[in-house]
C-alpha cells in the first residue's frame, strides 16, 4: 500500500497518491471549460485587480473542491478565485495542499484564443510534487511527478539541446503598460539576444520549453496558482525553471524556464 509520510513516498510514489484526484478534476475542468468556450452565454467580469472571471472560472474551481474533500486525502486548497490560504511559502508543518488556476488565461478563454488552461499542483513542504496542466481547445494535456519524468499524453518530454541564446526560440510575457521603463528594457533585450523571440506570456509557453519546441519562456509577474505546475514539469523534463532569483520556487512573482543550457546566461542578462 502507497503511504505518503512527512513528504516522503513509498510503493510507486506521487503518480500512486494523487494522479487519480488530479486526472478526475481535469477531465471535468476540460468539461466546464469547452461548454462555455466561445458560447454566446460566457459572461465576463472584472474582479478588483482588474483581471477577468467568468463562470467557468469559478465553476472548475469549485468543482475541483468537491472533488478534494470527496478524496479522503488530506489536503489544503488555494485557488485564485477562492482564496484558501496564504499566497506565500508555507510554514514548516503545514498540511500539504492543492494549487489551482482554474482557467488560466482568462483573458484568451474569454476572447476565444484556445491556449488557456487549467492549472494544478500538489505542495508538499513547500514543495511541488505533483502537477498537471490541460489544455482542452488545444487537445493537449501535461504531467509530471517528481523523480517519475514529464508527459504529454503518453509522450516522455525532453528539452531541447541548443547551447546557446543567440541560437534559440524564447518567449516572454508582454511589455505593457503594467511594467516600468526599466522593466520594458529588460524584457526588450532578453526577446533581441535570441534568434527569434516573441511576446506571448502564460502557462503554455513553459509547457513548449518543456516539449523542447522552445528554448526558454518567462513570465515577469504572476500568482503562486498561475506557476504551480510549471516548475516540476520542466524539471522532469530536464530543464531548469527559477525566479529571477535563481531559486526554483513559485513564490517570487518571477518565473523564467530555460532547457538549462542557456539558463545561467539568461538570467544574467535579465539581472
Amino acid at each position: 500500500m502507497t503511504e505518503v509520510r512527512r513528504g516522503v513516498t513509498t510503493g510507486m510514489g506521487y503518480r500512486a497518491v494523487y494522479g487519480k484526484l488530479l486526472e478526475e478534476i481535469t477531465q471535468e475542468a476540460d468539461q466546464i471549460a469547452l461548454k462555455y468556450f466561445r458560447a454566446i452565454e460566457l459572461r465576463v467580469e472584472r474582479k478588483k485587480d482588474g483581471t477577468a472571471v467568468t463562470q467557468a472560472d469559478r465553476a472548475v474551481e469549485e468543482m475541483a473542491r468537491r472533488k478534494v474533500a470527496a478524496s479522503g486525502l488530506e489536503l489544503d486548497v488555494l485557488g485564485e478565485e477562492m482564496g484558501g490560504g496564504p499566497e506565500a511559502a508555507p510554514s514548516p508543518g503545514a498540511r500539504p495542499r492543492l494549487i489551482i488556476d482554474p482557467i488560466d488565461g482568462t483573458e484568451e478563454f474569454s476572447r476565444g484564443i484556445p491556449t488557456f488552461g487549467t492549472l494544478l499542483g500538489i505542495e508538499r513542504d513547500g514543495e511541488i510534487v505533483a502537477a498537471m496542466a490541460s489544455a482542452p481547445a488545444l487537445r493537449s494535456h501535461w504531467q509530471a511527478y517528481k523523480g517519475q519524468g514529464a508527459y504529454r499524453e503518453q509522450r516522455r518530454l525532453q528539452v531541447s539541446s541548443v547551447e546557446k541564446l543567440q541560437d534559440s526560440m524564447v518567449f516572454s510575457t508582454g511589455t505593457g503598460p503594467s511594467k516600468d521603463s526599466a522593466d520594458q528594457t529588460r524584457i526588450r533585450k532578453y526577446l533581441d539576444a535570441a534568434r527569434n523571440g516573441r511576446s506571448f506570456g502564460g502557462f503554455w509557453q513553459h509547457m513548449l520549453v518543456a516539449e523542447g519546441a522552445i528554448e526558454a519562456a518567462l513570465d515577469w509577474t504572476s500568482k503562486p496558482w498561475d506557476l504551480a505546475p510549471l516548475i516540476l514539469i520542466v524539471q522532469e523534463a530536464g530543464g531548469r525553471s527559477t525566479s529571477l532569483n535563481g531559486r526554483a520556487t513559485i513564490y517570487e512573482k518571477s518565473l523564467l524556464s530555460t532547457n538549462g543550457r542557456i539558463h545561467e546566461e539568461t538570467l544574467d542578462l535579465l539581472r
